[in-house]
């Protein structure tokens, strides 16, 4: 018996581990060497490639392709039709199965709706990335990024508020209260 919820219009196939309380929606396929963790969610329509590592309490909105080369590690956030790449110059004629990138997408990121990760930019701790934007380069933690190709726009709490720090370079997240300092362009949260 399974510990995990998968719609019967889900496909899993042999050989992947899918933690407790995850939930798998309709049409989604779950591919062999994949390792989901607990208390995730997975939308209508994702694709889960082989040797994908996702952590615990992953949301994945609908229509998510997750490529090999891919991890996500716990509380990542990949919004609708959001999109990975795993091959720098994909031709539909050369094999570049070997080539596969790897993108690392630390804990805590939001992707946002309809955004583009190339491969081989990692996401850093807490980051958010805006809905439709293409990111082509690293990620800082905690960095806000928008457009095509993305820039940096500003810096955002583990709530997913913006930062506004004053001249000492201290800021407080509106929600939570937490205190976050940002020193040398690197921002950390203040225990």
């Amino acid at each position: 018996m399974n510990n995990y919820f998968a719609h019967e219009t889900a496909v899993i196939d042999d050989g992947c581990e899918i933690g407790a309380g995850t939930k798998i929606w309709h049409f989604s396929h779950i591919m062999p060497n994949c390792k989901i963790g607990k208390n995730c969610n997975l939308g209508q329509n994702v694709v889960v490639s082989p040797n994908v590592i996702l952590g615990e309490n992953v949301k994945v909105q609908n229509n998510v392709s997750i490529y090999s080369g891919v991890i996500c590690e716990d509380d990542v956030f990949l919004g609708p039709s959001m999109v990975f790449t795993n091959v720098i110059n994909p031709r539909s004629a050369i094999v570049r199965r070997g080539e596969y990138q790897k993108t690392m997408v630390k804990k805590g990121a939001s992707i946002g709706a309809n955004a583009t990760i190339v491969c081989g930019n990692n996401i850093g701790e807490y980051a958010f990335i805006g809905a439709g934007a293409v990111v082509t380069k690293e990620v800082l933690p905690y960095a806000l990024v928008v457009g095509n190709p993305s820039k940096q726009i500003g810096w955002i709490s583990e709530y997913g508020h913006r930062l506004k720090f004053n001249e000492h370079g201290f800021a407080r997240c509106k929600e939570s209260g937490e205190k976050y300092q940002l020193k040398n362009n690197k921002v950390e949260k203040i225990a």
